[in-house]
């Protein structure tokens, strides 16, 4: 297992909160990452939900988890009981009231909108969250070099694809992926959507990488309502498959893009979904630009989870693919290139300008970062990830 840098995040959260819930998407390593926690506990409990063994044991929820204290209980695809979260509660206040006030639940969950709503409706004021994303260049890659990245963008993040003997396998590992979600994972979660339906959405979202959302143009294609489309995004959304970045908004006084950019959030998953097998076979695709530009900015939100992400687009022609707003009031604006000599048009310019960002930077496939006229910063995903870790 890649020491993963949520592991840290995870030990600590646990020491200030009575539950934590951890989410990810299927094969994301939250369990490995959990057992882990499990290990420094000692005599922790874990029970995974899928199974009916599992289920009959809390039968008497109530009785079976006071019947655990002083142990930390982690409880695996939580959301499959949502009528838990209510027992959770009562449970978490009596063990508060014997002395147990902190690490009493983690719980793991692959349905971030389903397992928020159930928490914050149950567990207010007691449960912190913390989203386990696919490997990061930080976490696996041995050096800085930009050659370094290709694998992990071409294969993406899921441990058991990036660890895959060859390419070749690889690819089946993320075929047979998508087709166990499309086929078991998403109908037991309830909604009764035609698996060919939403493999096509899937792929349509794959084909226009980080392209603005059009509803309509994709429930044309889909001969299926705007509404119904919508539906079927939020839910891959959900899931955590599939991003929406929104557009950024402020009072600048020009006309600003609205609609929101959409990507499917693993590039593993979108030269999967494209049947691109290898690198030569990505970089000869018309979407090896827009997949480079979903990777790294998967690998910058994951490194700056506390600043708010959107992208930046006027009807003037200025433009930033990024943009990070921090707590502390800075903003910094990214523009991605996928050439090892990149340059920025005079549109990133002006939306530096129109947003007040304090930093510029241009991510691109380079091995040493170096500096720009006008204050613009080149560097790599690894690196940049890096820096804004440190923000």
């Amino acid at each position: 297992m890649y020491p993963r840098l949520a592991q840290q995040q995870l030990a600590h959260l646990l020491a200030e909160f009575p539950a934590v819930v951890l989410l990810g998407p299927r094969q994301v390593g939250k369990t490995t990452l959990a057992l882990a926690e499990a290990g420094r506990h000692g005599d922790a409990l874990y029970l995974d939900l899928e199974l009916p063994s599992a289920q009959r044991q809390l039968d008497d929820a109530e009785g079976f988890l006071l019947a655990h204290c002083n142990r930390l209980v982690i409880l695996d695809e939580v959301q499959r009981m949502p009528d838990l979260f209510a027992v959770l509660r009562g449970v978490i206040d009596l063990r508060r009231r014997a002395g147990e006030a902190v690490g009493q639940f983690l719980l793991l969950g692959s349905a971030s909108g389903v397992m928020l709503q159930q928490a914050s409706e149950s567990l207010a004021g007691r449960v912190a969250q913390l989203e386990l994303t696919a490997l990061q260049a930080r976490e696996v890659l041995p050096g800085d070099g930009a050659a370094e990245h290709n694998p992990l963008w071409v294969r993406g993040g899921f441990p058991l694809s990036w660890l895959a003997a060859d390419d070749a396998a690889s690819l089946r590992w993320r075929e047979a992926f998508i087709t166990t979600y499309l086929e078991r994972d998403i109908p037991a979660l309830g909604p009764r959507i035609p698996a060919t339906t939403l493999r096509r959405l899937w792929t349509m979202l794959a084909h226009s990488q980080g392209g603005l959302l059009n509803q309509s143009q994709l429930a044309a294609a889909l001969a299926v309502s705007g509404q119904t489309v919508a539906r079927y995004i939020d839910l891959l959304c959900d899931l955590m498959l599939v991003r929406r970045l929104p557009a950024w908004h402020g009072n600048v006084g020009k006309r600003l893009v609205r609609a929101p950019k959409v990507y499917v959030r693993d590039s593993g998953i979108v030269h999967a979904l494209l049947g691109l097998a290898d690198m030569p076979a990505v970089l000869a695709h018309p979407v090896a630009g827009a997949s480079w530009e979903g990777f790294v900015i998967e690998q910058l939100i994951a490194a700056a989870p506390q600043a708010d992400t959107s992208f930046y687009r006027t009807s003037h022609g200025a433009e930033a693919d990024l943009v990070l707003s921090f707590r502390n009031g800075d903003t910094w604006v990214v523009e991605i290139k996928r050439s090892s000599a990149p340059t920025v048009s005079r549109g990133f310019h002006q939306a530096a300008i129109d947003v007040h960002a304090r930093r510029k930077l241009l991510i691109a496939p380079v091995d040493h970062a170096y500096t720009m006229r006008e204050g613009i910063e080149v560097m790599n995903p690894r690196v940049a990830a890096r820096l804004l870790a440190a923000q």
